[in-house]
């Protein structure tokens, strides 16, 4: 175990993880025995489903819906499938289509033997996870021919809603030296219990997650990597309702971080918390199969609540995300598990608090892909005020060792950033990682002092907080607004008439397959 620079207690880090754990485990019981229309629809696209109907409805809809509507979803879309593959000898693509052109009825067909039914799907299925496994083995290549950039990873964002004019920045950011492209979802996807199809160039505040969306900026990035010798990675979201529709378009294309967490979905999207924590589970099996790196939302906490007053709760929310991939056999190396530089700028010593955190999450998850967010709460419009604000943050991010650095725009809070805003933070934090690369393993904390204590504080109300869950359970825990002072009912919310119990002929081999595997 590293020495604790915080002189931090790591037995009751230890005990903190044990109560996690069990929280975790009590969601996994629950999540086990349930379905989702997000879940077989992901089922649909790993059966080589894809394209729209007359009306532009995605086919891997019109497959689940019929199923729903006949009341045989719990039974799952690959019991019907196979069967109808059998049926008729036709691929699933084709049966998706005789589905939506009203020709195949899937529960009005003979029922074949389940294990004949297992036997039909099997090479479809070897063939999809080949697919994933050929694009992971691409971007393995890429790294050990091109290399990639230093951590932290530099982080910054398109937002255009034109996926060509994104790409246009993207290029322009990586040339400046950007280690990860983030195309922000256009507002309001994560509520949109569909994928939309196909390329898109209108979006408001960000562009639509399609997977020929996903094609063509990794196409881009692939090019622009050649170009500058370095690979340069490619994030987008599989939060909200379809998350893992995404999760299996992102391994599909090459994605390789992706926004992950029901949480953040649960408060801050109002969506419904039994439907995303199952959701969640087999999206992260997918992002965990196909290398993928997944952030989740904690730092999102600290724009609601109080930077002070709540850093345990993003901790506590840390340490049972942890819990919840590892059940789900995301490796370590691939949580980008998120926090945040969001102290009031007036509040004294402010710096020394942020530290304090930043250096105590690096030392409990040693083996983490960090993700470090910036200032956001209190960016005002001063572009010279936020620039130092960002350079403080960059200072620290070096400092602690962050796995990826979100970097700060001097505009935030004024408009979606322009390319000249993108590269003077670029070029703040090139300079600050290069002139201070070395500061963290020169610089020890004093015995007793504010930064120490800081780190001592947050962790004992951490493990207080994760006492208080384990006693309630996660689900009663944010119906009284544990995290982000945002209360949310366990039967309200978008998506609940998609959950269904698992019938006895029930199955999904993927998970099985993917989980934990390479």
């Amino acid at each position: 175990m590293m020495q604790s620079k915080l002189g931090l207690d790591f037995k009751k880090v230890e005990h903190a993880r044990s109560l996690a754990r069990n929280i975790a485990e009590n969601v996994q019981s629950f999540v086990d025995s349930y379905t989702t229309v997000a879940v077989e629809r992901t089922l649909c696209r790993l059966m080589g489903i894809d394209n729209v109907d007359d009306n532009q409805v995605p086919l891997p809809n019109v497959v689940v819906e019929e199923l729903k509507g006949k009341g045989v979803l719990n039974q799952g879309v690959l019991f019907y499938l196979g069967n109808a593959m059998i049926q008729t000898g036709l691929s699933p693509q084709q049966i998706a289509e005789g589905v939506a052109a009203g020709k195949i009825n899937l529960v009005q067909m003979e029922i074949a033997d389940k294990k004949r039914i297992e036997e039909v799907l099997q090479p479809v299925i070897n063939d999809s996870l080949k697919k994933i496994r050929t694009r992971r083995e691409r971007r393995n290549e890429y790294l050990r021919t091109i290399g990639e950039g230093p951590k932290p990873y530099i982080y910054v964002i398109v937002a255009t809603g034109n996926i060509y004019e994104d790409v246009v920045q993207a290029e322009a950011a990586a040339r400046q030296g950007a280690d990860i492209i983030a195309v922000i979802r256009t507002t309001g996807q994560s509520l949109l219990d569909y994928v939309p199809y196909g390329a898109t160039t209108e979006g408001f505040g960000g562009t639509f997650a399609t997977q020929e969306n996903f094609r063509i900026m990794r196409a881009a990035l692939d090019k622009v990597g050649e170009e500058v010798g370095r690979y340069i990675r490619l994030c987008n979201y599989c939060s909200g309702l379809c998350m893992p529709e995404i999760a299996i378009m992102g391994a599909f294309e090459g994605l390789d971080v992706m926004l992950n967490d029901a949480l953040y979905g649960i408060l801050f999207r109002d969506i419904n918390m039994q439907r995303t924590l199952v959701d969640q589970y087999f999206s992260r099996i997918i992002n965990g199969f196909a290398g993928v790196i997944i952030n989740t939302g904690e730092d999102n906490y600290l724009t609601t609540a109080d930077a002070v007053e709540a850093a345990h709760t993003v901790l506590a929310s840390d340490i049972i995300n942890e819990q919840l991939a590892l059940l789900a056999g995301l490796p370590e190396e691939q949580m980008g598990l998120g926090h945040a530089f969001e102290m009031d700028p007036a509040l004294e010593n402010g710096f020394l608090y942020e530290l304090a955190q930043a250096q105590m999450t690096r030392e409990i998850f040693p083996k983490a892909t960090l993700k470090y967010m910036p200032p956001t709460k209190f960016m005002t419009g001063n572009i010279f005020r936020g620039h130092i604000q960002d350079a403080l943050f960059n200072m620290i991010g070096i400092w602690t060792h962050q796995g990826i650095q979100l970097l700060g725009m001097p505009t935030e809070a004024i408009h979606t950033p322009f390319m000249s805003d993108r590269y003077l933070s670029i070029e703040n934090a090139k300079y600050i990682f290069s002139d201070m690369k070395n500061i963290g393993d020169e610089v020890e904390f004093k015995e007793g002092g504010i930064i120490r204590k800081r780190a001592a504080l947050v962790l004992d109300n951490a493990v207080d907080l994760l006492g208080k869950i384990n006693s309630e359970g996660l689900f009663n825990a944010l119906e009284k607004g544990i995290f982000g002072d945002v209360k949310r009912p366990k039967n309200g919310g978008k998506g609940l008439e998609g959950v269904t119990q698992k019938g006895e002929n029930y199955m999904n081999p993927f998970i099985n397959l993917m989980k934990g595997a390479k």
